[in-house]
């Protein structure tokens, strides 16, 4: 006899990532080719040593780095994150309207906990982070789907068009995953003015910021005076920081909206991550140089997909920025079909775009994500060489 089951889990998909490891199981590879893994963006490296060294300083001398903290994170590091943020931004944003979380999926559903109750909806534009449609199948929230097109950029006037008297929010995420898409200023702008006219939240995750191919920063939202009133900005230290074992995010909004937070964060976990919290913020002080030569290096890896990627007859790119390449295949089988035989007759593991789409979805069935933060250049003229030789 099996213990009873939420019906929302069971409605949930299984976790991409882990779905698609299983398939290595059915697999053997060589030292004369081993296997390409594209299929997730964290980093696989650990710290660099001088934040390694910080963490183990906390470790053996900070006693307060193993207790329990406050439930929204370090002072020193909200009031980092505000006064990093305001200059970055241009704007003012204060320590009250930071909190630190376990990582930035915890971010996403802590703020969406505040806002959608089951039978709510929450606008997402398709191809989407599959952990943003798996939180809201679980909580009984209604995704509904925002289509792109073929620049995979959504646009506000039919999401203008989606939006009910049961909508609570609309989710961007820019840089993109898993499109790779940077999405303009401009575009951000119009979406920022569409929730504020609804009176919907605008939830902003950019994750991939220090990755942005831009210079300068990527929106001028926060310098809208009435800016908590609409918009929600997450973010990661997994990516910039290497730290994505020690689960650190962020989320910036209305304080009000912070202390509602507060009550869902003291449920789950209590507090962040205590070392991870002294990490980041360390990273945020020292560690300026490092970030911009991660982003150069990651710039490089952008540049030879977009360089190398005509090799391959009758694929399109679609989206190629941050970690991120988003493809579509020019073969019969759905993409999951072609995922699957990649492991095998290509020692390639990537994940297929029905993995971020709506069941049944014919574009999805088209295209796959190549997360391309792991491999270098050379690694790159690898997979190309892989893919060419698929028939």
């Amino acid at each position: 006899m099996s213990l009873p089951l939420n019906p929302n889990m069971a409605r949930t998909f299984l976790p991409p990532v882990m779905e698609a490891r299983r398939w290595l199981g059915e697999a053997r590879f060589t030292p004369e080719r081993p296997l390409i893994n594209v299929s997730q963006a964290a980093p696989v490296d650990p710290p660099p040593l001088p934040l390694r060294q910080a963490l183990a300083e906390a470790a053996l001398n900070d006693p307060e780095a193993h207790l329990y903290g406050p439930v929204l994170g370090l002072p020193d590091l909200r009031e980092e994150i505000a006064t990093q943020w305001s200059a970055a931004y241009g704007a003012e944003i204060a320590p009250a309207q930071v909190a630190i979380t376990s990582g930035c999926n915890q971010a996403f559903v802590a703020i969406m906990a505040t806002l959608a109750a089951a039978g709510d909806e929450v606008i997402l534009p398709s191809p989407w982070y599959f952990n943003h449609k798996m939180w809201l199948d679980m909580q009984g929230v209604a995704a509904v789907p925002l289509p792109t097109g073929p620049d995979l950029l959504p646009d506000p006037d039919r999401a203008a068009a989606l939006i009910t008297p049961r909508t609570k929010a609309i989710v961007l995420v820019s840089p993109n995953n898993p499109g790779g898409v940077e999405y303009p200023a401009t575009l951000l702008r119009a979406f920022f003015a569409l929730a504020q006219a609804r009176g919907i939240a605008l939830i902003l995750d950019e994750t991939y910021r220090d990755f942005d191919s831009r210079s300068g920063a990527p929106h001028d939202l926060f310098a809208d005076a009435g800016w908590a009133g609409t918009l929600v900005h997450l973010y990661s230290f997994s990516k910039a920081y290497r730290l994505t074992g020690h689960r650190v995010g962020a989320v910036v909004a209305h304080a009000a909206q912070l202390a509602e937070v507060e009550k869902f964060l003291d449920t789950v976990a209590i507090c962040p991550n205590q070392l991870g919290q002294r990490g980041a913020l360390w990273g945020m002080r020292n560690l300026g140089q490092w970030v911009a030569s991660e982003r150069a290096e990651i710039l490089d890896r952008r540049a030879a997909i977009t360089e190398g990627f005509p090799r391959l007859d009758g694929w399109k790119l679609l989206g190629c920025g941050a970690y991120f390449a988003y493809v579509e295949h020019p073969f019969a089988e759905s993409s999951v079909v072609l995922a699957r035989r990649m492991v095998h007759e290509a020692a390639v593991l990537m994940l297929p775009g029905t993995m971020f789409t709506p069941e049944g979805d014919a574009a999805g069935q088209r295209q796959l994500r190549i997360a391309f933060a792991n491999i270098d250049r050379g690694g790159i003229v690898q997979l190309f060489d892989r893919l060419a030789t698929l028939a």
